[in-house]
């Protein structure tokens, strides 16, 4: 790893003016709801972004998990003009041949199922709470088991389902019918079984929570005891999915290999984010034998699964698979998850631990690491993710000690190299 060169042109006369002007407007005019950092971006071009001032940031936040093929692909560039010039929307009353490719596309990277199509992660994650609870009804079963630390989104009912108080604090009562469990523990998750139990939910990767991966023998374990006590197993693969971490979905991967898998597959998955490569788009598949549980009435979307959306969402899968970035995915995973460990061993006191899979990695800091610049309110991942910016790297904070490292999959070797360089610069910059 060499370190990074400068990044910094001069700056014009006016630069902090037009952020001000900026800044302003989202004061005045927009709901405060995002800690946001102290940034104008203004376009982007492959990995990297770029502010009101010209100034390059290599982005490894990847808008969390969402710009795949890096910003403003041309192919997906291209899919958006051509279908906006044939169909941008129609209602779900109606067919379109986009939608039912998407979906076919989808069923056969998953298995034997149907898809249902809506705008976000945590609509994709409201459909399966629905589906958990139609199949449960007759039986008066409603209840479904989430994980500690885990996140759902944002909805309502996506904050009763994740498992950190943060996310709920203001909003109680919570939505009923959901508890929570110890992550990777087969016996705490048997032990909270009740005669209300309809499901259960998991990331195979959680995001939010810090980059925890699920033990495959804990996955395995979980479809053996849905299977038992008749439950449908639910995966939220919202930001693991979409060949982040090698394989389609995470569960595929972790899975690989290991004796007994073969087969294995969860009653229901949630997507987005990577799915339309920057676009907005949802959806959620349902496995064969339950995929008929939501019928005419039960659930909807205005737009989700327009011509416009599936478009672009067919380009992007056509992209990846093309180019094998799945494979690349693994190759410059591994290159910098060994790359991010050299550094945890040389900067001890900055570093902690180096976990994840393919391209959704985490950097947890050191639990007692010095005093960094910034606010004393500001957590140490945000104080270091300000001085990572500073030298031109976006990362993503988790909690309070964990950055997310996100890069598109289509990352380059020389790109890799130089986001480690800067952190290398970073570290060293702080003794």
């Amino acid at each position: 790893m060499t370190d990074s060169p400068t990044n910094r042109p001069p700056q014009p006369p006016g630069r902090r003016t037009r952020e001000a002007a900026v800044q302003a407007l989202f004061e005045r005019n927009v709901i405060p709801t995002y800690g946001r950092f102290d940034l104008v971006l203004s376009h982007g071009a492959g990995s990297y972004v770029y502010d009101l001032a010209g100034r390059r940031y290599l982005d490894f936040g990847g808008g969390i998990a969402v710009t795949c093929l890096g910003h403003c692909h041309p192919a997906i560039s291209e899919a958006l003009v051509e279908q906006s010039r044939k169909l941008v929307h129609v209602s779900n009353f109606y067919y379109h041949e986009l939608q039912g490719r998407l979906a076919q596309c989808l069923v056969q990277l998953l298995g034997p199922g149907k898809c249902f199509f809506c705008n976000s992660g945590g609509e994709a994650n409201e459909g399966l709470f629905k589906l958990a609870r139609k199949f449960g009804h007759e039986e008066g079963r409603f209840e479904i088991l989430t994980a500690s630390n885990s996140f759902h989104g944002r909805t309502l009912a996506g904050i009763s389902a994740t498992g950190q108080d943060k996310v709920r604090k203001g909003f109680e009562p919570m939505v009923p019918g959901f508890r929570q469990v110890p992550f990777n523990d087969l016996e705490a998750a048997r032990g909270a079984l009740s005669p209300a139990t309809a499901a259960i939910l998991i990331e195979c990767i959680q995001g939010e929570g810090g980059i925890h991966v699920v033990r495959p023998d804990y996955l395995l374990g979980l479809r053996q005891l849905c299977d038992e006590k008749k439950l449908l197993l639910l995966v939220d693969g919202v930001q693991d999915g979409q060949f982040r971490t090698g394989r389609f979905q995470a569960f595929q991967r972790l899975v690989e290999g290991v004796p007994q898998a073969e087969g294995f597959c969860p009653d229901g998955l949630s997507m987005a984010k990577s799915l339309g490569g920057g676009f907005p788009i949802g959806a959620f598949w349902v496995r064969a034998p339950y995929a008929d549980l939501l019928g005419p009435g039960t659930h909807g979307s205005t737009y989700g699964g327009s011509p416009l959306a599936c478009a672009v969402a067919l380009k992007t899968l056509e992209v990846i698979q093309r180019e094998k970035l799945a494979d690349n995915a693994r190759q410059l995973g591994d290159f910098l998850t060994s790359g991010l460990r050299q550094l945890s061993e040389r900067f001890p006191a900055l570093i902690g631990s180096v976990r994840g899979l393919g391209l959704m990695l985490g950097m947890e800091l050191a639990p007692h690491i010095p005093s960094l610049p910034g606010e004393a309110t500001q957590t140490p991942a945000v104080r270091l993710a300000h001085l990572l910016h500073a030298a031109g790297l976006l990362t993503i904070p988790a909690g309070g000690q964990v950055l997310r490292l996100l890069p598109p999959l289509n990352l380059r070797p020389a790109e890799a190299r130089e986001g480690l360089g800067i952190i290398q610069t970073v570290c060293q910059g702080l003794g």
